[in-house]
């Protein structure tokens, strides 16, 4: 996914000393995050026992919105505040470890939990890399 660091790279601003390898990385896992926590819950809700997956699909939900959301503030430069850029990186790091934490309790019975839970836990590793290099 390229796209992220050439719009980056062509943002016609300076970014300031923000880590541009740490902040590519954030959003691509962020948006990588959304998608697998998307189809996992379109996924549990083909599970012959999508009752026992009821959390699951909400975490699932929970997280692809905060990893959206995350992603399009961070794709944001103009007027920049730091201070919501963090809570929002904290937020999206929770809701990654909560919805990994919750697929990977299904992962044995079903792949696509086990894929969404690696996903959860790149994106929140991310997140937390960002937040640490911001200071």
């Amino acid at each position: 996914m390229g796209t992220v660091k050439d719009m980056l790279a062509t943002y016609p601003a300076d970014l300031g000393s923000i880590d541009q390898n740490k902040l590519t990385r954030c959003i691509e896992a962020c948006i990588a995050c959304a998608q697998a926590c998307t189809a996992c819950a379109d996924a549990c809700l083909s599970e012959g026992m999508v009752g026992d997956l009821t959390k699951c699909i909400r975490t699932d939900m929970d997280c692809a919105d905060i990893c959206n959301a995350t992603a399009a503030v961070l794709s944001r430069h103009t007027g920049y505040n730091a201070d919501v850029t963090a809570a929002l990186l904290r937020a999206c790091a929770v809701a990654c470890k909560a919805c990994g934490d919750e697929c990977a309790s299904h992962a044995d019975m079903h792949e696509h939990c086990r894929v969404c839970a690696e996903a959860c836990r790149s994106c929140a590793e991310a997140c937390d890399e960002l937040l640490a290099a911001l200071g």
